[in-house]
């Protein structure tokens, strides 16, 4: 693959205005056409994968995803580290702004050190397909007591080989209507999102919105996207 170091050419500073702005950054051609073709393949290759989740059996909606198993293969281990390297201090200074003590480290296996000290070691990055008919409905991608406030999801087909299945974010807001947000990334693009809540300035300081996500349903041709999640399962 050719994926070479992507975090480099993104602007994180952009990224952190548009997560408090926004509640989400939409990264543009994060990857080109040939690795996310490599990543979407490696879908068939059962033996990378730890899980296959049909969504309709559990009530999650319908498609498929599978979770890989570790080790991670490239570039998906390389995305998951180096952006988890530079979204902690992002992290650290949601928390600060909210009045949580938690801090994050900065380095991933320091993280997943953390994980697995609290029986969270299962990977979490997974692979998801969509065909006509099928969604996800709308949740938050918990897999224990210690979470990574953000998780990203890399599209992998392009808008013209699917119609429907828009990505959806609800913002929970207190005392509020909820907000929704719908986004159509294209072939390569990366959306960052909260994995559960994001600080919102208010009259007095800042409060906190709760945030889920979803897939609205593919009306035709097949939807693929890689999903990053930076904590461990149990």
């Amino acid at each position: 693959m050719s994926v070479l170091s992507p975090a480099r050419r993104v602007d994180f500073a952009a990224v952190e205005r548009a997560l408090l702005d926004d509640g989400y950054a939409h990264l543009r051609d994060l990857l080109d056409a040939g690795d996310c073709r490599a990543v979407r393949a490696l879908f068939e290759r059962d033996e990378l994968f730890r899980s296959h989740i049909v969504m309709e059996r559990h009530g999650y909606g319908k498609g498929d995803y599978k979770y890989f198993g570790y080790p991670l293969p490239e570039p998906i281990a390389s995305l998951r580290t180096e952006f988890y390297a530079r979204l902690a201090p992002i992290a650290n200074r949601w928390n600060e702004k909210l009045g949580r003590k938690e801090r994050f480290p900065e380095a991933q296996q320091q993280f997943l050190a953390l994980c697995s000290e609290h029986g969270q070691r299962r990977p979490t990055a997974l692979v998801l397909r969509y065909r006509p008919g099928d969604y996800n409905c709308m949740h938050e991608d918990a897999y224990g007591e210690i979470a990574f406030p953000f998780q990203m999801t890399v599209f992998l087909s392009s808008l013209d080989e699917y119609t429907g299945g828009e990505f959806v974010l609800v913002e929970q807001r207190p005392r509020r209507q909820s907000r929704p947000i719908v986004v159509r990334p294209d072939l390569g693009d990366a959306l960052i999102i909260p994995n559960h809540y994001r600080p919102v300035q208010g009259a007095n300081g800042y409060y906190r919105t709760a945030f889920k996500h979803g897939v609205s349903e593919v009306r035709s041709g097949e939807r693929y996207t890689l999903g990053i999640i930076f904590h461990d399962a149990r």
